[in-house]
């Protein structure tokens, strides 16, 4: 089963369900993904739409830190459990350690020395942990293990 017809199960179960965050979420990716479909012409590979719903995830992330800092805690709730669903259709996320070990393995590979090698590091990394870690929490970590 494709992704997109996850998706499409999965919303139906949740209006079934009456889950109204979970269905919202859902359709949510799908209007995404739909947008991109029509915009570029193309039908998106699983791939494809893993990164849409990264992309959601960072989205979301970001606007929690503005909810919080604008003490709604209503918004707080409702973000947190969509950030969770939409962590459901993504690779497991590497934890510190496993992320950490790739990001050294990758430094040994490249050959970087410093911190002027980020980008070559970043370039190497990203498609061997597509999905599965945010890129600013990469980057953080190719900093700490740099200095």
């Amino acid at each position: 089963m494709s992704l997109k017809e996850k998706l499409m199960e999965d919303l139906k179960t949740s209006m079934k369900n009456k889950n109204t965050v979970r269905k919202n979420a859902i359709t949510m990716i799908r209007a995404a993904i739909k947008q991109v479909e029509v915009d570029r012409r193309i039908e998106l590979n699983d791939e494809e739409i893993l990164e849409i719903i990264s992309k959601q995830v960072k989205e979301k992330k970001n606007a929690l830190e503005d909810f919080k800092k604008g003490q709604r805690q209503d918004l707080v709730d409702l973000t947190e459990q969509e950030i969770e669903i939409l962590l459901e259709y993504l690779p497991k996320q590497l934890t510190d350690e496993e992320l950490k070990e790739i990001v050294v393995e990758t430094i040994n590979e490249v050959k970087a020395k410093d911190i002027k090698d980020m980008g070559k590091i970043m370039k190497s990394i990203m498609p061997k942990i597509k999905g599965r870690a945010d890129g600013s929490r990469v980057n953080e970590v190719v900093r700490q293990v740099l200095k």
